[in-house]
């Protein structure tokens, strides 16, 4: 038992009462020695050691050098440990990448889908709503394949094809519910309008998210306009569109050809839409990413992994869904072309890394954590608030994972 976690009296079959100290990392501040007091699995108390005595009856902990931090949110993730969400022929084959990340501190995580042919999609997503109707996935998101040939990225153009309301309807009956996010092209016929793709999302009660696209900045500006509209009107998950990995898989930013970047940055100034950030030291420079942090709403900002199979394995061959990738040096590529093939780092990696970057603690916790929480609606996860569902994340004060916690229970215990 480590000097942060002194467990006390049990509370139950959902798992004992634990009171952990350390650097808290709360959604709005940063508390350098604070408590945390586990309920079976909720956090039932959290603040600082100077208001601990008033409000509880246990044993102070020892002081520790430990950062505790909400569990992370996922909101794209391909897959991890060796296994590939749209290469998953069952559940067992795709909870190999849920373990993966969990052990690494992503307590809640959005399993997602590249393009295919829409038999595969519906095969892939009925395979993974078993995973969410158990709860090991907080959801599914579906990377086409209403996207731009132009912008395929490491995906197939070959499969992508014209937007279909109907598809929508049939990956979300599949789905039974845990339709997340679709990434989907605003300039691909069938996306936009009232019988296009993301009306279809928003009344299935997902949320579009802006991608892999070519357009001009006055589309994008158009398709984020639609898409607010129709979360609006259904009452989805979120009021507010999503941006699919920004800069990557669009057309860049140009001072003549502002392009979708110009767009979906001003909409995040502006809190009307919540940019994803590849922030892993490989798809974007610490530059880049510490940019968007000042510019953006800082509750506008979420950051991703893309990660595919090879997060957490070695160097090898791998594959995402249709194509060969080959891992070199960590950086996962298509054999054929070299384009970047997603990640493969954890979601805590990139926490660090943008931290590295410059941007403070408190502001790249909250968009590992918080903010997607409120994207996916789910107000019980994200944040160190009592009420919430007990997912901790216990780190060194370097942000290298020491323990993980998940709704009361460790996943991986503190070191003895």
């Amino acid at each position: 038992m480590t000097p942060a976690a002194v467990p006390a009296r049990p509370t139950g079959p959902t798992g004992e009462r634990l009171v952990l100290r350390g650097r808290l990392v709360l959604p709005d501040a940063v508390v350098e020695d604070g408590v945390v007091v586990v309920e079976g699995d909720r956090l039932a108390w959290v603040g600082p050691v100077a208001a601990f005595a008033d409000a509880q009856d246990d044993a102070l902990p020892a002081p520790s050098s430990d950062t505790i931090l909400p569990g992370l949110v996922d909101l794209h993730c391909h897959g991890g440990g060796g296994a590939s969400f749209p290469d998953a022929a069952d559940a067992a084959g795709a909870r190999a990448a849920v373990e993966e990340h969990a052990r690494n501190g992503t307590t809640s995580l959005v399993a997602s889908l590249v393009t295919a042919a829409p038999e595969t999609l519906l095969a892939r997503t009925a395979v993974l709503a078993e995973l969410a109707d158990a709860g090991e996935l907080a959801g599914i998101h579906l990377e086409g394949p209403f996207l731009s040939a132009a912008r395929c990225g490491a995906q197939d153009p070959a499969l992508m094809q014209a937007g279909s309301a109907a598809l929508v309807r049939d990956v979300a009956e599949v789905a039974r519910g845990h339709l997340a996010t679709m990434t989907v092209a605003p300039e691909v016929e069938g996306v936009l309008g009232p019988d296009g793709a993301v009306a279809a999302l928003a009344a299935a009660g997902a949320v579009p998210s802006i991608g892999h696209t070519d357009a001009t900045a006055e589309l994008v500006d158009e398709a984020l306009a639609a898409a607010r509209a129709a979360l609006g009107a259904s009452g989805a998950r979120s009021g507010r569109p999503t941006v699919t990995h920004l800069f990557n898989g669009m057309r860049p930013l140009h001072h003549r050809d502002p392009g979708p970047v110009a767009a979906c940055l001003a909409a995040a100034a502006e809190g009307a839409a919540v940019l994803e950030l590849v922030a892993d030291d490989v798809h974007l420079a610490p530059a880049t990413v510490r940019s968007v942090f000042r510019i953006a709403d800082r509750r506008s900002v979420v950051l991703v992994t893309d990660a595919m199979a090879a997060a957490g394995m070695p160097d090898g061959e791998y594959r995402l869904g249709s194509m060969s990738v080959r891992v070199a040096g960590g950086v996962a590529r298509l054999t054929e072309g070299g384009a970047i093939a997603g990640g493969t780092a954890r979601l805590v990696d990139v926490v660090r890394a943008t931290v590295a970057a410059g941007v403070p603690l408190v502001d790249a916790v909250r968009a590992a954590a918080t903010t997607p929480a409120e994207v996916l609606g789910r107000t019980d996860l994200g944040a160190l608030e009592a009420g919430r569902r007990a997912d901790v994340l216990v780190t060194t004060a370097d942000l290298r994972p020491r323990a993980v916690l998940r709704a009361g229970r460790w996943l991986v215990p503190p070191p003895a």
